[in-house]
């Protein structure tokens, strides 16, 4: 006998997909992973440091997610949909995510990365590490304001010099005349 879901089920489903469609559009960057066979203790440490860093972190079902992809236009994370999936969101951090999934997978060989999303494109697993290797956006923004703050040193630098070297010679020409 085959029975079809009710539309209280395909509503809840709908409105599922509907959510993920739009994490999916709004996230900075997302990584999938298969989280099996993570202890209970392992899941918690690495949840609390999805937390600590911003990131969303939800178990997806792949049918729903798999809806979700196409109708985000993401229909190459296909393949990757299979056996236990969680993803890791960032609205707004391109790396957070990353860094922490690839942490957390180098200490728990049973935790495995599948894929990735930055900015709406989608990211194999070696950008995925390329990614988590950047500099944090906090670190971005203190070394460009480290090289934007060097020139400014360096004029008040060369002009308190020059001024320096103006008095003295001023005072030199001061000291001069009232010999003379």
């Amino acid at each position: 006998m085959n029975r079809m879901p009710s539309d209280k089920v395909l509503s809840a489903k709908k409105q599922v997909v509907a959510t993920l469609t739009e994490k999916l559009k709004n996230a900075k960057s997302v990584v999938f992973a298969d989280y099996r066979g993570l202890t209970v203790a392992q899941d918690t440490e690495f949840r609390s440091a999805l937390r600590k860093s911003g990131i969303e972190y939800t178990v997806v079902k792949n049918s729903l997610l798999s809806f979700a992809a196409k109708e985000s236009g993401l229909e190459s994370l296909e393949p990757f949909l299979n056996g236990p999936t969680s993803m890791a969101i960032s609205y707004d951090d391109l790396v957070a995510p990353a860094k922490v999934l690839v942490e957390y997978s180098k200490k728990y060989e049973k935790l495995e990365l599948k894929i990735g999303i930055v900015e709406g494109n989608v990211i194999d697993l070696s950008q995925v590490f390329t990614l988590a290797e950047l500099p944090s956006k906090e670190v971005l923004i203190a070394q460009m304001l480290g090289s934007m703050n060097a020139p400014i040193t360096g004029l008040v630098t060369v002009l308190s010099g020059t001024i320096r070297s103006l008095a003295i010679a001023l005072n030199a020409i001061v000291e001069q005349k009232a010999q003379a």
